[in-house]
């Protein structure tokens, strides 16, 4: 009982770190949420605010948006490899002690039923030892003692479980919302580059004469 008990409170404690720093607004502020989204095509001047937003916040959006917005000469493709890097190491962040609820998901049931199987060999070994230990309503005493590991056991890992499947689903939400709003973001700040280098539409009569006569005609 006594991993169990300490099974138990390790669990406790993870679920209650992980959700207080799990916090929608602690990950996704909404205030550069609001900022990303006020932010035009090319707007350098809204772009600036946004980094000096982001400089003095330590949530998990602030940090990769401030390594898109720092290597902004960059190409956009490279730009986009650090933004990308930045944010695998982020999201490792967010899951810091989950890999404790599923190693406490795994080995609670097994403790459970190492100390009922330990409790039933003692119960057994026990027959014939003296004139108590034949009666059966000492011997049903030992089994439902040796049982009750496996269900405590059991009432451990499947909280465990639910709160790693809560937290895993949440984690992977929230990266697909910074992945959104750094794509927008990107998108816009690169927005100038990708006029430069968008092709040219071909008009009707450069469709008709070939490409030497729209060059003609541009």
């Amino acid at each position: 009982m006594v991993p169990l008990i300490t099974c138990s409170l390790v669990s406790v404690a993870v679920i209650v770190l992980r959700g207080l720093a799990l916090r929608r607004h602690l990950v996704l502020p909404p205030v550069i949420e609001q900022s990303i989204e006020a932010i035009g095509p090319g707007d350098e001047d809204a772009a600036n605010r946004l980094a000096r937003l982001v400089r003095g916040d330590r949530s998990a959006l602030a940090r990769i948006i401030e390594v898109g917005l720092h290597h902004l000469n960059w190409p956009k493709s490279e730009n986009m490899e650090a933004v990308q890097t930045r944010a695998r190491h982020e999201i490792v962040r967010l899951e810091s002690g989950l890999f404790i609820l599923e190693v406490i998901v795994g080995i609670s049931p097994l403790l459970g039923l190492l100390g009922a199987v330990s409790g039933l060999v003692t119960v057994f070994s026990a027959f014939g030892a003296n004139a108590a230990a034949e009666d059966p309503h000492v011997i049903a005493k030992g089994i439902s003692e040796a049982l009750s590991t496996t269900i405590v056991g059991l009432a451990i890992a499947i909280p465990s479980l639910i709160a790693y499947s809560y937290f895993s689903k949440k984690i992977e939400t929230m990266a697909a919302e910074m992945e959104s709003l750094i794509g927008e973001l990107l998108a816009k700040c690169y927005f100038h580059q990708f006029q430069q280098h968008a092709p040219v539409s071909t008009g009707p009569e450069e469709e008709r004469y070939g490409r030497g006569a729209g060059e003609r005609l541009v």
